[in-house]
């Protein structure tokens, strides 16, 4: 049985709402706890993992909330970065025409 994580915009609580349960929703996570060490050194097993089919289901799904990489890089990056220098390009042209 496959477990899944999903997302999804909760604009009334500025938030993303994450669920995480299994593929036949009788089992699913229902909180989140911290724990404080005092150990910095130690080297810690992942608090979970994901396979690349739900990995990427949950990327979809933060996209679809509104969320874009903040480094910009990738696709979105690069559109953003050719929408910069077609602005610039504008700015040079036609900045004696106004």
């Amino acid at each position: 049985m496959k477990n899944y994580i999903r997302a999804q915009s909760a604009p009334w609580r500025s938030a993303v709402e994450l669920y995480i349960a299994s593929e036949d929703k009788k089992t699913r996570v229902k909180e989140v706890i911290l724990e404080r060490t005092e150990d910095t050194n130690t080297c810690y097993e992942p608090s979970f993992q994901l396979s690349t089919e739900a990995a990427q289901t949950l990327m979809d799904d933060l996209w679809n909330a509104g969320l874009r990489p903040t480094e910009g890089t990738g696709s979105a990056g690069a559109l953003r970065a050719v929408e910069r220098h077609l602005e610039d390009m504008r700015t040079l042209v036609f900045k004696d025409t106004i």
